[in-house]
């Protein structure tokens, strides 16, 4: 594959399918894919023409779409003949497969779209509920909140809150740092919501200089210090020990690992 692809992920639902698919197509050509570009909830035909454009001003694009409505698929799949463009159906060979098995062809009646409206509206919510409780702004936010993170500084729990409300999940993250004590709402909610974030010593320490230096600060500051960091961590087991929640191991993990962790127990849990 040539380098420099840049991917386009169209929807007119959630992209979440295109998406996941995406990934771990992706994840098997590492640096040659250069963008992914994502247009969920395309409605009308002059977004798929703005995207059939902006496609092929790409050198080296590439379609990949879930589009269910018959009017809007067949539009975006002429306008990619137009140009030239590579496409691939997601939904479409799964949706000839029902078809042939059933007899009975696909419906744009049973198209969920107010069942999509209320799933924007609830991820849209849960990103709101994020960065509105991101690291500790709010303790009352514990209490409302889906799950809760926990963990010393640097160790992702800003992005992990992030993708967890795109799985709709209202997510809020508190720091553990040795000088503050752990707010009382911790105490008083369900310990299975709350999980704490562990990490790698040596690792921690490279990813704090490496942060130190990105702005523009002196690497050899307390933050990045050995001793620093271990007297944090210590602290961090004690509380997440007290608290007799779900600890992860975040080293080496991708965002997406860890919240696969959260997800799964939230569904065999029923959080």
């Amino acid at each position: 594959m040539d380098e420099n692809v840049v991917i386009y992920l169209v929807s007119d639902s959630s992209i979440d399918t295109a998406e996941h698919v995406a990934a771990i197509a992706a994840s098997r050509f590492g640096a040659n894919i250069s963008q992914i570009k994502k247009f969920p909830y395309v409605g009308d035909k002059n977004q798929i023409d703005e995207i059939a454009i902006d496609a092929s001003n790409n050198k080296n694009s590439l379609i990949i779409h879930t589009m269910v409505v018959d009017e809007l698929k067949k539009h975006l799949l002429k306008k990619a003949q137009q140009f030239n463009l590579r496409i691939v159906d997601v939904m479409g060979p799964i949706m000839d497969a029902i078809e042939g098995t059933t007899g009975i062809p696909p419906s744009d009646l049973f198209f969920p779209k107010r069942k999509l409206d209320e799933d924007y509206f609830k991820k849209m919510d849960a990103i709101e509920f994020a960065v509105k409780h991101d690291d500790g702004k709010d303790a009352n936010g514990i209490l409302l909140a889906d799950v809760v993170i926990l963990g010393v500084s640097r160790t992702s729990k800003t992005p992990l809150c992030m993708y967890l409300a795109h799985k709709y999940i209202k997510a809020a993250n508190f720091p553990l740092v040795p000088e503050v004590d752990p707010p009382r709402e911790l105490f008083e909610i369900d310990h299975n919501r709350i999980f704490g974030l562990m990490i790698n010593i040596d690792n921690l320490v490279e990813i704090r200089k490496e942060r130190l230096k990105s702005l523009g600060l002196d690497s050899k500051a307390v933050y990045a210090a050995k001793d620093r960091i271990i007297k944090e961590l210590n602290y961090a087991k004690e509380v997440m020990q007290r608290l007799d929640c779900t600890v992860i191991d975040v080293t080496n993990k991708a965002v997406e690992e860890t919240a696969s962790i959260i997800l799964n127990k939230i569904n065999k849990g029923g959080l």
